[in-house]
């Protein structure tokens, strides 16, 4: 018998004969008499047992939902892998530092103001960010990334025509950031792990 049959097991025996023992006792005056030490190891002996295997399908649930989210994550993996530009989501997590380094070169032109720093957490729970979008005054711009998830994740700025200008490392667990100076415009921010862009890690980040 697996976990959960038996905390179900248990937790019927104890209800059943809860209502055996109540009914005994209206109907038997004497009972239990001598019999109480063995009624109460008895009772002991279920309540024990319903709440050791509680807490192990809990358990068992706990790694099911775990392995479900591994699974889903190489679901996303494995339709990334067979559409165009995947290679290229791919080389952006090893070339995250250089090309923030070329974008904001490139970007630097008409990038005169305050700029500022941005809040962005991935959600724990789902392939999501806490915001669906940003903003900041043009200057440099600064993203403050936090993942408190076990899915790695990133952040990545894209401008109009595609060109990819500043990204942090993918992480898991953990902070990183990214900083690069933006003119007045619209761009994106998303997530390059393969799948999860798809999945609805984007947004708009307006400057102006």
């Amino acid at each position: 018998m697996d976990n959960e049959l038996l905390f179900y097991v248990f937790g019927v025996s104890t209800a059943v004969s809860a209502v055996l023992v109540s009914f005994i006792g209206l109907k038997v005056k004497s009972f239990p008499g001598r019999a109480l030490p063995l009624v109460v190891l008895f009772f002991a002996f279920l309540v024990g047992g319903t709440t050791t295997f509680s807490v192990l399908h809990a358990q068992d649930e706990e790694a099911h939902k775990e392995h479900e989210e591994k699974q889903a994550n190489v679901v996303f993996e494995d339709e990334a892998a067979e559409e165009p530009g995947s290679h290229e989501a791919a080389e952006a997590e090893e070339s995250g530092a250089a090309e923030a380094e070329e974008g904001a070169s490139g970007e630097s032109e008409g990038a005169e103001g305050p700029g500022g720093t941005l809040q962005l957490a991935a959600d724990p729970a789902a392939i999501a960010y806490d915001k669906s979008e940003l903003s900041s005054a043009p200057g440099k711009v600064t993203i403050d990334f936090k993942n408190p998830a076990p899915l790695e994740h990133d952040v990545v700025i894209e401008a109009e025509g595609g060109e990819e200008l500043a990204a942090t490392k993918v992480i898991a667990e953990g902070e990183d950031s990214l900083s690069t100076e933006l003119a007045p415009g619209t761009y994106t921010f998303f997530c390059s792990v393969p799948g999860h862009r798809e999945a609805g890690m984007e947004g708009p980040l307006t400057v102006e």
